[in-house]
């Protein structure tokens, strides 16, 4: 048997998407990744049990931090984002961006960040943290890198942003915002959920950290909630500024492989300390669906970007509607920016305001016949959504102006069905 694909960097993103990470000859020869449906397993010996439990060994002890279903997620979206990167994977895209937060400050910290984020995001960086002490710092005129350096202070721990903003897919230039954060020794993270490494991968143009919400594209049926924190490694953590990993790396260095433990300090800690005592971890039924999602990744979301652009193309048109966001638009003052950053395409979320304002966007998500009015994104299928009153639900009005989130804006995730199909479902409704 000579099969090892599974372990090959140099095959092609659409074979990694289906092999990296998994080795059948390991589960019994089952081509398809089994799910071990289990909370916990065998600890062999005495010395074997020391060993797992203090992460000098890999292998698995409690569900609630490893598993060898949700271990080959986190290994193939290791080869997608970048190899020789760590993942850890996660209940839930917030999940995911509230461990790396975590992990990253402590009381009197703070992290700056995009004023152009999910709501989600916006409400633990405005209201949760700073229940713990730690602040969120928000950029105003968050496309001037410039400003990213101003608002930096000694206490900063981390910038963060959108690899497309919510929901206008706004596009910030991140090698520039990464050269300013490194200059201030701390690192970028980007949420690369609206991308997927298919379109976008952040580790390329100096990003340290990415999360996931892998409940939107990466599997993209709809049907779980999960997420993944990703680090990309090699980030210097020891330099002063982060006196928490310092010691974790004191309390560590004698146990786990020393190359390991530095280059990956930060991803370590995450499932060390954040994983284990919190049980934020993903199920392994969550991540056996996302892995049959993300086999077909590329080519979904090669169509979900056709069809966004003739959608955003129609409603750039339309006499019904006073403006459009969608950054591959002649219009768009991000266009230059998807061109460097977004060569395949700047994803599948066309938001826009229609003439006659809430009134007409109450009218216009009602007729609606195949969008359908729901929360999610990433969807295989169309979604509408009203954002100001979903997504960025209980956001203060100086908050929604600063995201671009109107009353009237009204937010598609644009799916894979016949482009046709939903062009004459807008058209119907706008009439």
């Amino acid at each position: 048997m000579t099969y090892k694909a599974w372990n090959n960097e140099g095959l092609g993103f659409a074979t990694r998407q289906l092999h990296a990470g998994y080795d059948p000859g390991r589960h019994n020869s089952a081509k398809a990744v089994p799910i071990y449906q289990d909370a916990a397993f065998q600890l062999g010996d005495f010395d074997r049990s020391g060993r797992l439990f203090s992460f000098a060994e890999d292998g698995y002890s409690y569900g609630r931090y490893s598993n060898p279903t949700t271990e080959v997620l986190e290994r193939r979206i290791e080869s997608l984002e970048g190899s020789g990167s760590m993942a850890v994977a996660m209940a839930s895209g917030m999940a995911s961006t509230a461990n790396i937060m975590l992990n990253l400050a402590a009381t009197g910290d703070e992290i700056v960040a995009s004023s152009t984020l999910y709501g989600g995001n916006l409400t633990l960086l405005r209201k949760i943290l700073p229940q713990y002490g730690i602040r969120g710092i928000f950029v105003q005129g968050e496309n001037d890198p410039g400003a990213y350096a101003d608002a930096i202070t000694d206490r900063t721990k981390a910038v963060f942003v959108e690899c497309l903003g919510n929901p206008n897919s706004n596009i910030v230039d991140f090698e520039a915002i990464a050269d300013i954060a490194h200059a201030a020794g701390i690192p970028l993270v980007v949420d690369n959920t609206f991308a997927t490494p298919y379109l976008f991968r952040p580790f390329e143009h100096g990003a340290d950290i990415v999360t996931y919400s892998a409940t939107k594209y990466l599997s993209g049926h709809g049907i779980l909630i999960g997420g993944i924190a990703v680090d990309r490694g090699g980030f210097d953590w020891l330099g002063g500024k982060y006196p928490h990993f310092e010691q974790f790396y004191d309390d560590n260095r004698d146990v786990i492989d020393h190359e390991k433990l530095r280059r990956f300090l930060f991803a370590l800690r995450l499932r060390m300390t954040y994983l284990c005592d919190l049980g934020s971890y993903m199920s392994p039924q969550t991540a056996f669906y996302i892995l049959q999602g993300m086999e077909t990744l590329s080519l979904r979301m090669e169509r979900h970007v056709e069809n966004a652009r003739r959608v955003a193309e129609f409603l750039d048109a339309h006499p019904n509607v006073a403006a459009v966001s969608y950054p591959e638009l002649a219009s768009s003052p991000f266009r230059g920016l998807a061109n460097k950053y977004f060569p395949k395409g700047a994803g599948a979320i066309v938001s826009f305001r229609p003439v006659g304002g809430i009134e007409a966007a109450k009218r216009i998500i009602g007729r609606c016949e195949l969008f359908d009015f729901m929360v999610n994104v990433g969807d295989a299928k169309s979604l509408i959504v009203h954002a100001a009153t979903s997504t960025h639900f209980g956001q203060p009005d100086y908050a929604l102006e600063a995201a671009g989130v109107a009353e009237d804006t009204v937010r598609l995730s644009v799916g894979i069905e016949d482009a046709d199909d939903l062009i004459a479902d807008l058209a119907q409704a706008l009439a």
